[in-house]
């Protein structure tokens, strides 16, 4: 017999009411009662009364994306012509902004759980691998990006070690010395990878690289404005930074004109992904090319074939190409 509502309530020592608030997301519940009420569906098996119809079906035709921060325009490009596929093939996409919360990523795996959804893309991912695996018995899960270090599932990304190499000894080669570097909030395989390509072309050359000059929670153009202006008041600045975006990147170059600073002059720029935006500004930033529309189109079409074609869930990489452009802020 399948178990009700009222099991739920008795479990969990709640009112039937309080447990319909949870399951439809009601603003005024309390974090304390929302666990109490997941922990005792989870023991139940319990799955709401809304979705038993898709659960009987087993198909919704709908595919989420996690990314990071929609406003990025390198989550915006790629979630594009993800859509695009899918549309193609008969599919729904759903965003979920994550905001490197834990808890709301939770969230959107529970909604693979609960058959509100077919399947699971990760652009970007907050928790351990060991957290997300148990949710591969409800549906399939790529990651595409970033990934899990002991991921078992479909991983499309860029050689981030490679191509963080690849702008380090373009800078090195110019006859920069005093390098800086420049990441992200959290250090995932994508963060690792990067960060340890950087220091390969440091140490190969040599160089040293000051404490002072390690700069991270950098996302935004205004993160990069906040850090050149740390930059234009030490002693001893760097004269080269590498950092892991366009938008950063470009809020550097924006604020240095009026902290008085030259690009490349004073302090050589680099940024990461080739955005629209780094052809824009005054002087072009030098960057790191990833083919955003060909990683979003390569993903979807792998989860495509693993809905459509049942073609069985392995672990494989899928490496995509990059290239450095080089422009004037180097």
């Amino acid at each position: 017999m399948m178990p009700t509502i009222e099991d739920v309530a008795k479990l969990a020592g709640l009112s039937p009411a309080t447990i319909s608030r949870v399951i439809n997301n009601h603003p005024y519940v309390s974090q304390e009662k929302k666990d109490l009420v997941f922990k005792a569906m989870k023991e139940l098996g319990y799955v709401p009364n809304s979705n038993a119809q898709r659960l009987r079906k087993q198909k919704t035709e709908t595919i989420a994306v996690l990314i990071e921060r929609i406003a990025n325009p390198f989550f915006s490009q790629l979630v594009e012509s993800m859509d695009i596929i899918a549309n193609e093939n008969g599919y729904k996409l759903l965003i979920c902004q994550t905001n490197n919360d834990k808890r709301k990523e939770l969230e959107y795996l529970n909604l693979l759980k609960t058959k509100q959804i077919d399947a699971l893309i990760f652009a970007s991912i907050e928790s351990e691998w060991s957290v997300v695996e148990n949710f591969l018995q409800y549906g399939p899960i790529v990651f595409c990006n970033d990934f899990a270090e002991s991921a078992s599932v479909p991983i499309i990304y860029l050689d981030q070690y490679r191509s963080a190499y690849t702008g380090t000894k373009h800078l090195i080669d110019k006859g920069y010395t005093k390098l800086s570097y420049c990441g992200g909030s959290k250090l995932t395989c994508l963060g690792r990878d990067r960060k340890n390509g950087f220091m390969s072309a440091v140490e190969e050359a040599g160089l040293n690289i000051l404490d002072q000059w390690w700069f991270k929670d950098a996302l935004t153009i205004e993160d990069g404005k906040q850090i050149l202006r740390k930059i234009s008041v030490m002693d001893n600045p760097p004269d080269a930074i590498f950092t892991g975006s366009d938008e950063v990147a470009a809020g550097m170059i924006k604020e240095a004109k009026s902290c008085g600073i030259k690009v490349p002059g004073d302090l050589a720029v680099m940024g990461f992904d080739n955005q629209p935006i780094a052809e824009l500004m005054e002087p072009g930033i030098t960057t790191i090319c990833q083919p955003v529309k060909q990683m979003g189109i390569q993903t979807m079409d792998v989860m495509i074939d693993l809905l459509v074609n049942k073609r069985k869930l392995e672990h494989r990489f899928i490496q995509i190409p990059f290239h450095l452009v080089v422009r004037e802020s180097t």
